[in-house]
């Protein structure tokens, strides 16, 4: 895994210094970001996944340039948010998991397949069949997870995914997110328990990194700067 490397990188938007010289290597498998509402760490998810652009400095993500290769970055990478609403498209559960492979070069049969496994694998096989938007809210969060899964990707970014769900169904998606070790998982958390269950911390502070390490350690620097 050749993770996500940001140098001396600034996004603006409008008026606004969203972030500012961010420096940072993040190789790890699961890697945390923790810090307030409107420090930044959000956008620095959007510019990992590449839906968000720097205004200056380098970013490099998997090896790519998201500038120069958005395609090439896009078909590697997943992302995931907290309203899962905003990534269901399709009628009905197993046609909105199949939706997420149309680009990919598959024969019928194989992109059936991958399919079929993977609402096994999230639990969804039974209500293949029902209505996508009518499910609960930890059904779609599933969906949503599945969606992204489907496609195999080798970076999953995930924005506060367990915001609206209850302890159980936060459990699943976060079992899922965590354990499965084929991907590089970066996830935008208020959940600190959560956050030292990974294996690296970002702790985003007034729109820069203020720092990276071992999760139980940027935990407690970020709890030291909630208590000033």
């Amino acid at each position: 895994m050749s993770g996500i490397q940001m140098d001396a990188v600034s996004v603006r938007l409008g008026d606004t210094d969203v972030l500012h010289d961010v420096t940072c290597s993040l190789t790890e498998r699961t890697i945390a970001v923790v810090g307030e509402n409107g420090s930044g760490k959000s956008t620095l998810a959007r510019l990992a996944g590449g839906l968000a652009a720097a205004t200056s400095g380098t970013v490099r993500v998997l090896g790519l340039d998201p500038a120069r290769d958005a395609a090439g970055l896009r078909r590697r990478v997943a992302v995931v948010f907290s309203n899962p609403d905003a990534q269901i498209i399709m009628p009905t559960v197993a046609e909105d998991v199949a939706f997420s492979l149309r680009s990919e070069k598959l024969p019928r049969e194989e992109k059936k397949r991958r399919t079929q496994e993977a609402l096994h694998r999230f639990g969804l096989s039974d209500i293949a069949d029902r209505s996508a938007h009518d499910l609960s809210g930890g059904q779609k969060q599933l969906l949503a997870l599945c969606g992204a899964f489907v496609r195999e990707p080798d970076l999953v970014i995930a924005d506060e995914p367990t915001a609206y769900l209850d302890a159980r169904n936060a459990r699943r998606v976060t079992d899922h997110l965590l354990e499965d070790g084929s991907h590089q998982l970066l996830l935008v958390t208020h959940d600190l328990a959560l956050a030292q269950r990974c294996e690296q911390a970002v702790f985003v502070k007034d729109g820069t990194i203020a720092a990276v390490g071992k999760p139980a350690e940027i935990v407690a620097a970020y709890e030291e700067h909630l208590a000033c």
